[in-house]
């Protein structure tokens, strides 16, 4: 989703949904422990193809600042940040340059399921996804050329909630 981030936005400018969560993306080409390189290369051409349909509907590179939310983004601002266990309150608002979240997804699929398990930050249901989670933000950074994530912890309908209220006014 873009927006113009005004105090007086109306709403989104552009928006489009593709199907490349990290569930999804691991369902489909992750299948060993840790990934395979072709396994990694099969779901890049996946989430490109996707960013490629995003990039034809939303004009993405008038975007200035990426924020990304949920599970995959806030456990990679954990890990980029040092935590020792994930904290809501050192995360949210936390900026990690493109160059760090590369440098985590490239460790994350080298990793086997134990040794993501052991990252201080990771929740115990994200082990298994965290590597196309990081891949698909890494995708999306290079893609779109941005220099860093901004990571939220609060969801899409905060945003919708708020800009709900600021719109009443």
């Amino acid at each position: 989703m873009l927006g113009d981030g005004g105090p007086d936005a109306a709403g989104p400018v552009a928006a489009v949904s593709v199907d490349i969560g990290c569930v999804r993306m691991t369902e489909r080409h992750l299948h060993t422990n840790p990934p395979r390189p072709g396994e990694a290369s099969a779901a890049t051409a996946d989430i490109d193809a996707a960013l490629d349909e995003v990039m034809a509907k939303v004009p993405v590179t008038s975007a200035r600042t990426l924020i990304g939310l949920a599970g995959s983004v806030t456990t990679v601002a954990g890990i980029a940040l040092g935590l020792p266990a994930y904290d809501p309150a050192r995360i949210h608002l936390a900026r990690v340059p493109a160059h760090r979240v590369h440098d985590i997804a490239c460790d994350l699929f080298s990793q086997a399921h134990e040794q993501r398990a052991r990252i201080p930050v990771m929740h115990p249901g994200r082990v298994d996804v965290i590597a196309a989670g990081a891949l698909v933000l890494d995708r999306v950074l290079a893609r779109f050329g941005f220099a860093e994530v901004v990571a939220s912890e609060h969801d899409i309908l905060d945003g919708m909630a708020w800009s709900m209220v600021t719109s009443a006014r």
